[in-house]
């Protein structure tokens, strides 16, 4: 992708997550198919383990936040992760069911984007701890376009009642 004075840089945020399959895999190729496909990535949150949001009857899922630095216009970057999530096999079916990989954007520099499939921010962002604890990790004192509010202040808020914590792999010593 390149980058050129007529295509100005911007900084999104995409949350990225999976519960399918080795999990922190899928992660880490999907953050290499966005280096491809979307732009620069910056910088990555750690790996958060929750469990799943919306249908709880499925296995935990693995998120992390991206910082991408991109050229894309917001509905380029949109067709970008579509891209992404097609390369990595994802398919549409129960919403908020399992999946093996899902990819979010959470933030687009300042911007506010109302369109019936592209809403930024992300509209349920100050509801999801999932997504608020990666995002906090990089960028707390980061204010939300909207209301103004810090990303440290969407989190202490939030009513979300699912624990979110780092994950950490299970460590094989079968040698």
């Amino acid at each position: 992708m390149e980058m050129s004075p007529t295509n100005p840089i911007h900084h999104a945020y995409l949350l990225i997550g999976g519960n399918l399959g080795d999990r922190a895999a899928q992660l880490a190729e999907a953050k290499a198919w966005i280096g491809q496909l979307c732009g620069r990535v910056l910088r990555s949150s750690s790996l958060y383990e929750t469990a799943a949001w919306g249908m709880e009857d499925q296995p935990d899922f693995l998120n992390q936040v991206l910082e991408v630095e991109t050229a894309l216009p917001p509905r380029q970057l949109l067709v970008s992760i579509l891209e992404v999530e097609a390369k990595m096999g994802r398919t549409r079916g129960v919403r908020y069911g399992p999946r093996t990989i899902d990819i979010d954007i959470l933030l687009y520099g300042d911007e506010v984007l109302e369109e019936e499939d592209l809403l930024i921010p992300h509209p349920r962002l100050a509801d999801r701890r999932f997504a608020l604890e990666p995002l906090h990790e990089l960028v707390p004192e980061l204010l939300h376009p909207c209301t103004g509010q810090r990303v440290r202040t969407m989190l202490a808020s939030c009513a979300d009642p699912l624990a979110v914590g780092r994950f950490i792999p299970a460590v094989d010593n079968n040698g």
